[in-house]
């Protein structure tokens, strides 16, 4: 896995097809709950990751269980109701088999495919962004990462050097080519740039944003209210 240099979307030249597949096929045991339903700021979790994925694509997927298709119409429509252009489609077991059925209904001449999870709904187009200009430049597999904070341990106790490691998160972007061929296996793993690095793919980091945290109980939820609220009232810092 390497460093990219900070990046910027290339100034003109051809434009490219880009897709995002938003993922938001889990059950929520952790949550206790829906927690793509949750209410952040008078909206549903997955629809403010949905609506980011819009801004920063050209088409978006959203993969649900399937036992909530109709339910999720409501989840991903815009912020007053209205329709988006949204392709719904079943997940399947495991995230692996989620993001595939979300590829089928990419379209062919799609070039790069951003992978969402539907539970990060704070994070920016800037984000988005930076992870598409890193595909654009080359990279076969592209994560956002940051720093760990806490102290860390392996489990049999040994010390993990926290300057060594960082917090993966995602939209991770992929040419649409090379994530395709790194699904066609089958073969399941905990994120896609993961699949891709195992077919001789190269993992290349961009600088991620710390309030891009990823609901997965509710204090999760409440962290991400606040956080919300700062940045709508502007008080919010970059230390």
């Amino acid at each position: 896995m390497s460093r990219a240099e900070p990046w910027k979307v290339p100034q003109g030249g051809l434009p490219v097809s880009v897709w995002t597949i938003v993922v938001a096929a889990g059950r929520g045991e952790r949550f206790g709950s829906d927690k793509q339903a949750a209410d952040l700021g008078g909206r549903p979790v997955v629809s403010r990751s949905v609506a980011t994925s819009l801004e920063a694509s050209d088409g978006v997927v959203v993969v649900v269980a399937p036992e909530r298709l109709v339910a999720a119409e409501a989840l991903v429509a815009g912020p007053d109701g209205e329709a988006t252009a949204v392709t719904l489609v079943a997940g399947g077991a495991t995230r692996a088999a989620s993001v595939r059925a979300g590829l089928v209904a990419v379209p062919d001449d799609a070039e790069v495919v951003l992978v969402h999870d539907g539970a990060r709904p704070l994070a920016t187009a800037a984000l988005f962004a930076r992870v598409v200009a890193a595909v654009r430049a080359g990279a076969d597999a592209v994560v956002p990462g940051v720093p760990v904070a806490d102290s860390l341990r392996a489990v049999d106790g040994g010390v993990v050097d926290r300057d060594g490691v960082l917090a993966v998160q995602t939209p991770q972007g992929f040419p649409a080519d090379r994530l395709r061929a790194a699904h066609a296996a089958g073969t399941d793993a905990s994120d896609d740039a993961t699949l891709v690095e195992a077919v001789g793919g190269t993992v290349v980091v961009v600088d991620g944003e710390p309030a891009n945290l990823k609901i997965t109980r509710p204090v999760d939820l409440a962290l991400a209210t606040a956080s919300l609220g700062s940045a709508d009232d502007g008080s919010g810092s970059d230390d």
